[in-house]
């Protein structure tokens, strides 16, 4: 029997068993309130499931659209809209899908919505990150009968399970003819889950009624929900303590110390999966924002030098960052994923915060006096994002470079930095797989659009011997190698500082007193999985 992809390394699954997988689902309990509120940190740049494999845009789409397959709590595969799957040959798997399946305008899930949902991603345009990375091992899909497809590889694929699960699966009738922009106004929105589009206002909210022809169950049967995008920490904070909202993601650093003992709120929390990052321009000969330290610009890239990109690395005191900025709230880490998930290697310890020796580093690589530098940063994505790259610029400014930060919300950030304006910028990855060949496909290895690798590597920074290591990794089916190999190319990609790992985001929701949630690793904020005591 083929030994298959694992999504933590000490917790062996065997996907052919599939069956039996546990469903994502409960039996809900008698009584709930009817409608729920829950403030969101970040808005969406996009409705359609497919423009854009950005993670606001993904917490939005889980509660209208559901992929074949599903992670759980603790990011491991679990069945979906597929009930079962299993192997026909080393290149062909089978997926049964679940019969009597409904689209919110009553229409019925079949096969044909599956192949029209995996060739789609590829079909979009302009997007900063496509989700194409996730169906480019598949050459041929076949419906077999309604109700069962097969998808075909050319090379043995055991990441096909964990790609699955970032797939929306939309309805051909209602998408077909649309752009991407259309979704906006309520065209195409019609999935299989458990809540249906009424009514979007663009950085706003979004509200949604529940579907009640939906397959399934979940913990919190909420008549209406409501999503608020509200980025600013302490309004959001202010929403929950109104009453405005029954729950908030991600609690403000400041006030972690406040919720866990206000009596009235219930506090949870999770080292999740979300890389946080410095990006580097260390592939063209000039950048265009580095200088000297009149402003003026360099005729040569400092950051080509792999010492200089090492000497910016042993220049952030990520223990200080994680005291003083985050609250203890991050995790300081030179991986690409936790130590939970499949891909971690134990062996990169964090970098050492030693400005004395990377000065020496900059010296060695003619950048004794130094250079300076703008670092941009999103303002309204990841907990404390530009509080992080100001702290960072502060410590670069200890070994000579003059850093300033420019701070963007993340729609104009985004399109500005999938077009390689930037030179130095920090950023945020979530491995949604549940293992580290998600991110090494997409922030680290070389722009490759035929493979689906490089679509968020923003500086188009390239290491061929990664990139071949990693392309191993994806086709090779036993655990043990397969694991071998993504530690490698992890160890190659930090080691050449391409990337430069800052910390693991441990996530934070806050409710009500009587509203519980299971905290997440992929740290996914679904209404319909909050519930009333």
């Amino acid at each position: 029997m083929l030994s298959m992809f694992r999504g933590a390394a000490r917790q062996p699954r065997n996907f052919l068993l599939a069956a039996g997988a546990a469903l994502l689902v409960a039996v809900a309990p008698a009584a709930v309130a009817q409608e729920f509120k829950l403030a969101m940190s970040s808005p969406p740049t996009s409705l359609d499931p497919h423009f854009y494999n950005l993670f606001p845009n993904l917490n939005v789409s889980d509660h209208m659209f559901e992929t074949l397959v599903k992670m759980d709590a603790d990011s491991h595969v679990i069945a979906g809209l597929a009930e079962s799957w299993s192997l026909v040959n080393n290149l062909t798997w089978e997926f049964k899908l679940r019969k009597g399946v409904k689209f919110h305008d009553g229409s019925e899930f079949t096969a044909e919505d599956v192949i029209w949902s995996l060739d789609r991603p590829a079909t979009i345009v302009n997007s900063p990150a496509k989700f194409d990375q996730f169906t480019k091992a598949i050459i041929n899909k076949k419906v077999v009968d309604p109700y069962t497809v097969r998808l075909t590889t050319k090379e043995p694929y055991p990441l096909m399970l964990a790609d699955l699960t970032s797939v929306y699966m939309v309805s051909k009738k209602a998408t077909q003819g649309l752009a991407s922009d259309d979704f906006a106004s309520g065209k195409g929105m019609v999935g299989t889950g458990p809540y249906k589009f009424t009514k979007y206002l663009r950085d706003d909210r979004i509200e949604m009624d529940r579907f009640d022809g939906y397959w399934g169950k979940y913990p919190g049967k909420w008549s209406k929900v409501t999503l608020r995008f509200i980025p600013n920490g302490a309004t959001r904070l202010a929403a929950l303590l109104a009453g405005d909202v029954q729950a908030l993601e991600n609690v403000p650093t400041p006030d972690v110390a406040r919720v866990r003992n206000d009596a009235s709120l219930t506090m949870v929390s999770k080292v999740s999966h979300r890389l946080i990052y410095l990006y580097v321009d260390g592939l063209r000969d000039k950048s265009p924002f580095v200088t000297d330290k009149d402003g003026k610009p360099l005729d040569k890239n400092p950051l080509k030098d792999v010492r200089v990109r090492r000497a910016i690395s042993m220049a952030i005191n990520r223990d200080a960052i994680r005291d003083r900025v985050m609250e203890g709230l991050s995790q300081p880490t030179n991986n690409l994923v936790p130590v939970t998930l499949f891909g971690h290697n134990p062996e990169l310890k964090v970098v050492k915060y030693d400005p004395e020796a990377a000065k020496k580093l900059m010296a060695e690589a003619g950048y004794a006096n130094g250079f300076g530098i703008t670092i941009h940063t999103p303002n309204n994505r990841y907990v404390n994002d530009e509080k992080i790259t100001q702290t960072i610029a502060q410590m670069l400014s200890r070994i000579g470079i003059a850093a300033k930060v420019e701070g963007l919300p993340m729609s104009i950030y985004s399109a500005r930095g999938i077009k390689q304006e930037f030179s130095l910028g920090l950023l945020g990855w979530g491995a949604q797989t549940g293992e580290s060949s998600s991110t090494l496909r997409a922030i680290a290895a070389c722009d490759d659009p035929a493979k689906g690798f490089g679509v968020a590597n923003w500086t188009r920074f390239c290491n061929p011997k990664m990139d071949a290591v990693l392309s191993r990794a994806v086709n090779t089916v036993d655990d043990k190698d397969r694991l071998k190999l993504l530690q490698d190319a992890t160890a190659i990609t930090v080691n050449d500082y391409g990337i430069v790992p800052i910390h693991q985001q441990v996530t934070t929701w806050a409710m009500k007193k009587n509203v519980t949630y299971i905290p997440r690793t992929d740290e996914r904020t679904h209404a319909y999985e909050f519930s009333q005591k």
